[in-house]
């Protein structure tokens, strides 16, 4: 009976996801159509311009298009045809183009799906030569007291793709002719727009990863392993066993954003991709190609999420079901407190030397300066100070990019706690491109200063909150909370003392590690005309600017991108520092302790610390300490 009942709670609550699922799917794809209309604009004249930029709007040729499009009908009518036709497998014809969108869509699919392939390929190895250096200490016992590492990754993590796409496209395309810079022909036009986009993802995921092998490597199965003399290398691998499943939400995300949010590197290196395709027909308004194009992302991050699930089970599963692994939250070597000072000292003196610099002077006679005393960082295409601009612009960038990550971090952390309600949340979100998202905040609230952070906000949350459940479900399933729980821990004692400080420290150190792409995203909605507008001197703005004379002046990319690695640099060694606050205890007597454990009428148990191996009883005389005979092998 008991099994019978726990199978019928666990249909009703996969039957409840999956509506909450549909639901969601179903709201985003209303929303779409309706673009046009929320944001009280034309289609016929957006679609006009679409087509011929020269031809002038009449209202005979507006009247013509509406005829065409049938958009007289009303936006309820049309996505009742859409969705009608989608069920017999038309999703209809191109507003722009007139062709029809599903073999487009899935040939845009099939090259995005190819170049996600090819990406992830360079972000394990990325990751791996990341996390080399502790796989080789923890392997061989010689851990205890090493501190992570972290430099290379927040200077990976902080480049945008779209930069080294751009300098890959120029150094290696151009100038060196080794690989096709243009193009999608064939695997050789596969390398460089995969390193673009496999380098920055390996180095958040290799972070992450190189964060919780320390754990791995303390717990008792390690220990028996190299004390029974097993090789390194089995060791190694049963380590990245152990820490892999936490890692696989965050995996699939970085699945489903690299194939629709691929859209700089795409376009700088000339790809058919999804995500491209999604970009033109969310500015030109074509509705059949984005609404298909989004539900094929949201169909992709559905398909990702569960394949994700079912290989945590595989690998760890029999361990989850019985409460029998070990918390990968150990205490940890103290940060780094001289590398976060110098990099912070180095950022403000950077903002120091270029606030007194008008950001906004331009000098005709001093374009694309190489760097001098006069101008330290150079100058641009119109003889403006870099400095000065990357100066004034760090006080907006950076407060703004602070903000949204806080807010981040604890919507991703609430989130996070309830799996069945965000974990739905999460894929739909991650599946809407950014453009896309900023489109739909603007029809929401309209254009203005706070669209970028109302859009960078709306998704920026859903990768802390996929951490957030994975380590969750783990450290539900270790023993010593299934022990703590056995003694009458309720709840709100368990959260605060047992599963907040296993989770909260890595999910921060993720959020720091994110926080120069925040900074970045800002910037570059406001470069699509969602935000600030030139001459507004943000980062990403001055990325963008900058780009197309990379060739001829590369100081003007270098400067702001140096500057970016920077605050990346910060924002890892500082969180290395991010500890769970250690609960101070004072002396009472045995009946005032602990009042939140134990059932009532109970005397809790005293107090012991941590490091005694057992309670003993008082008067007992102290026993010799047994060593174990045999060391019997385990597995996570």
């Amino acid at each position: 009976m008991g099994r019978r009942k726990a199978l019928g709670l666990f249909s009703r609550s996969g039957a409840a996801v999956l509506i909450w699922r549909i639901v969601l799917v179903a709201v985003l794809v209303c929303g779409i159509g309706l673009l046009p209309w929320l944001t009280r604009t034309d289609p016929a004249l957006t679609v006009l311009k679409a087509r011929s930029a020269e031809r002038d709007p009449t209202p005979d040729v507006l009247a013509a298009i509406r005829d065409e499009l049938g958009l007289d009908a009303g936006p309820l009518r049309l996505l009742g045809q859409w969705l009608g036709g989608l069920l017999h497998g038309d999703a209809g014809r191109s507003w722009i183009s007139g062709a029809e969108v599903l073999p487009s869509v899935l040939q845009a699919l099939g090259a995005s799906l190819s170049l996600m392939a090819a990406a992830l390929a360079v972000a394990g190895v990325t990751a791996g030569v990341l996390c080399a250096r502790t796989l080789l200490l923890g392997s061989g016992g010689r851990l205890a007291g090493r501190r992570p590492g972290g430099s290379g990754a927040a200077l990976l993590a902080a480049l945008p793709e779209f930069l080294i796409a751009s300098v890959l496209a120029t150094v290696v395309g151009v100038q060196l002719g080794w690989l096709p810079a243009l193009g999608w022909y064939g695997p050789q036009w596969m390398l460089l727009p995969a390193l673009s986009l496999g380098l920055p993802a390996g180095a958040v995921l290799g972070r992450m990863l190189d964060d919780l092998l320390p754990g791995a490597f303390a717990e008792p199965w390690a220990l028996a392993a190299a004390a029974r003399g097993l090789p390194g290398r089995s060791i190694a691998r049963q380590a990245l066993r152990r820490c892999v499943p936490g890692l696989l939400p965050n995996l699939g995300l970085f699945v489903v954003g690299l194939t629709g949010g691929a859209v700089a590197v795409e376009q700088i290196f000339d790809i058919p991709g999804l995500g491209r395709a999604t970009l033109q027909a969310a500015v030109a308004q074509d509705l059949p190609v984005l609404q298909a194009g989004t539900l094929a992302l949201l169909l992709l991050a559905a398909t990702t999420a569960g394949l994700a699930r079912l290989a945590a089970r595989l690998l760890i599963g029999p361990a989850l079901r019985d409460g029998a692994l070990h918390s990968l939250h150990r205490p940890s070597p103290p940060g780094r407190r001289v590398q976060p000072l110098l990099y912070g000292a180095a950022l403000l003196a950077v903002i120091a030397l270029g606030l007194p610099r008008d950001p906004l002077a331009l000098d005709t006679t001093a374009r694309l300066q190489p760097p001098s005393a006069t101008h330290p960082f150079g100058t641009d295409a119109l003889g403006r100070d870099v400095l000065a601009r990357i100066a004034h612009g760090a006080l907006d960038t950076l407060t703004l990019a602070v903000a949204i990550s806080a807010a981040a971090l604890l919507t991703g952390v609430l989130l996070g706690c309830l799996p069945r309600f965000s974990g739905p949340l999460v894929d739909t979100v991650n599946a809407v491109p950014p453009v896309l998202a900023a489109l739909l905040v603007t029809a929401v609230t309209g254009s203005g200063s706070a669209t970028p952070a109302l859009a960078v906000a709306a998704v920026a949350w859903a990768p802390l909150a996929a951490h957030t459940s994975a380590l969750l479900q783990q450290e539900r399933a270790t023993t010593h909370l299934l022990a703590t729980r056995g003694l009458g821990a309720r709840p709100p004692h368990l959260l605060r003392y047992e599963l907040l400080p296993a989770v909260l420290p890595p999910v921060t150190r993720h959020a720091l590690l994110r926080l120069p792409g925040t900074a970045l995203a800002l910037a570059a909605l406001g470069f699509l005309g969602l935000g600030a507008q030139p001459p507004s001197p943000e980062w990403g703005l001055l990325l963008a600017e900058n780009q197309p004379y990379a060739e001829r002046a590369p100081w003007a990319v270098l400067a702001p991108a140096a500057v970016l690695a920077l605050l990346g640099a910060l924002a890892v060694t500082a969180a290395d520092g991010v500890r769970w606050p250690r609960r101070h205890r004072r002396t009472r007597p045995a009946r005032e302790r602990r009042p939140d454990i134990g059932p009532p009428g109970h005397d809790p148990l005293p107090e012991r610390k941590a490091s005694e191996p057992a309670q003993r009883h008082v008067g007992a005389t102290p026993q010799p300490r047994q060593e174990a005979a045999t060391v019997r092998e385990s597995s996570p």
